[in-house]
């Protein structure tokens, strides 16, 4: 008879033991095959959930983020305030402003008049919320919107305060948002990067933009965000060099990969192994990427719905429509960047012909992925970095003024991918100063996103250089209020 032994009050004998380790084994065999990602990771973090899987049933699978480089001025937009109107011109009052940091560029001002919106606010829709007439498309939408008025920020100035809503930080070299979803959810679409990026400029030079906002940061270079350019290439470097076939290609990336098998088992670098994914990737990504670029099989309602500008190459009604293309094609995070929005000065000209670049393309996205039946999967998010004064910066005139920058209110809308549509959330003072009501920092909208795609932030971590780093750093909390 086979030895038994007494373990923790139960008996095993050698013929149990090996029975149910074999269904372990070959559990753990049927997991990575279903999740290839499923023991990828830090691993040696005990707070650490599994990556390539959400934490719990998510209500959203992708993320398409319309970022208004710039910072629009939440007053001429979406906070209507007819108190500051008709208070125009009377200086603001020390109790609304308080000890709040100025910028340099008007804490030398003597005098700070306020300033109401020149352009007029009509209520539209079932949820009867106020939309400036500088929208008129994006107010046919507004029941489809969540429209958050109380987001606020510590960053006062341009460069920290849009890293800060990319990657949780003030400071660069950590990874962005569509890094973190890419390491927690893995890939949808092994054809197409996880993670893309598109840029347009409106009115003037604006504020730039710079790759450190899609930065992997300490993650593995595989979640990178991917920029797609409006020339011929649209990704650089991804066709093959003059007289080397695809086959010749196939077999240069075989034996590479060999070569880099070898080096990482000498040195055990997880980096190797990432460059390894990138080049096969690129491979992948020859035939799918002009597949999704061609926008030459859309329909002419499509083209009407976006307005023409969407077939002019580089332009944000183009990168809408194929921010929609590549979402439906299971990239889990398109970040488009639209530069412009910085009206220190000329404000009611620049805004005008900004509003008017965006307005229609972005109603048109939500339009679109309704239709098709993608909008409850997908999260739509349009804002800026922060917000914009009550008061002029310069001098007052009959007919033009300029706004400082305001990270203490700002605007944001969010749509689809299981948030609440046709509600407005959160409120200023009478003047656009101050959050009165339900103020969503900077991590909470952070926490919110990965949420509704199921992941617990604090649970979304990754270990480096001794310290558990995450997007929302160490607060934030989800806004339950605004998820249905």
């Amino acid at each position: 008879m086979e030895n038994e032994i007494l373990e923790h009050g139960f008996n095993f004998n050698r013929r149990r033991f090996l029975s149910r380790l074999s269904l372990g084994l070959g559990s753990a065999a049927l997991g990575s095959l279903l999740i290839p990602d499923l023991f990828g990771g830090s691993g040696s973090d005990d707070e650490t959930l599994p990556v390539g899987v959400p934490h719990f049933a998510p209500k959203a699978k992708r993320v398409i983020y319309l970022f208004q480089n710039g910072a629009p001025s939440q007053q001429e937009l979406f906070d209507y305030k007819p108190k500051l109107r008709e208070m125009t011109g009377q200086e603001l009052p020390p109790s609304v402003r308080g000890k709040q940091r100025l910028t340099g560029m008007t804490a030398n001002q003597k005098e700070f008049p306020m300033v109401g919106s020149f352009v007029d606010f009509n209520q539209y829709g079932q949820s009867r919320a106020w939309v400036s007439d500088l929208f008129p498309y994006t107010a046919k939408i507004v029941d489809d919107l969540c429209i958050i008025r109380s987001m606020y920020t510590e960053a006062i100035n341009h460069d920290p305060a849009l890293t800060f809503l990319q990657t949780g930080s003030q400071q660069g070299n950590r990874p962005s948002m569509g890094s973190w979803l890419s390491y927690g959810l893995g890939n949808e679409n092994k054809n197409l990067p996880n993670f893309t990026v598109l840029l347009s400029r409106g009115i003037g030079n604006g504020q730039g933009v710079y790759s450190k906002l899609w930065s992997n940061g300490f993650l593995d270079s595989i979640h990178q965000g991917v920029q797609f350019s409006k020339g011929e290439d649209p990704v650089l470097y991804l066709r093959d060099p003059d007289g080397m076939s695809r086959e010749e290609r196939r077999a240069m990336l075989d034996n590479l990969a060999q070569l880099n098998d070898l080096s990482y088992q000498s040195f055990g670098d997880p980096e190797i192994m990432a460059k390894v994914k990138q080049y096969e990737m690129a491979y992948r990504m020859q035939t799918a990427v002009p597949e999704v670029m061609d926008l030459s099989k859309e329909s002419d309602d499509i083209i009407k719905l976006y307005g023409p500008d969407c077939l002019v190459p580089g332009t944000f009604a183009a990168n809408c429509l194929l921010a929609r293309k590549l979402s439906e094609n299971g990239v889990r995070f398109v970040q488009l960047y639209h530069q412009g929005w910085d009206q220190h000065g000329n404000l009611p000209f620049e805004i005008a012909k900004q509003a008017k670049d965006v307005d229609q393309a972005s109603a048109a996205l939500v339009t679109d992925l309704k239709q098709r039946g993608l909008l409850d999967e997908t999260l739509v998010i349009w804002g800026g970095e922060f917000g914009r004064t009550s008061y002029t910066q310069g001098k007052l005139t009959k007919d033009n003024y300029g706004r400082d920058h305001h990270p203490r209110c700002f605007t944001i809308w969010m749509a689809g991918g299981g948030i609440k549509p046709g509600m407005v959330y959160g409120e200023t003072d009478d003047v656009g100063y101050n959050i009165i009501q339900n103020p969503v920092h900077v991590h909470d909208f952070q926490a919110t996103v990965l949420h509704q795609l199921g992941l617990n932030h604090e649970k979304l971590v990754f270990k480096h250089l001794g310290r558990r780093y995450r997007l929302t750093d160490v607060s934030g909390k989800v806004v339950h209020d605004i998820i249905a």
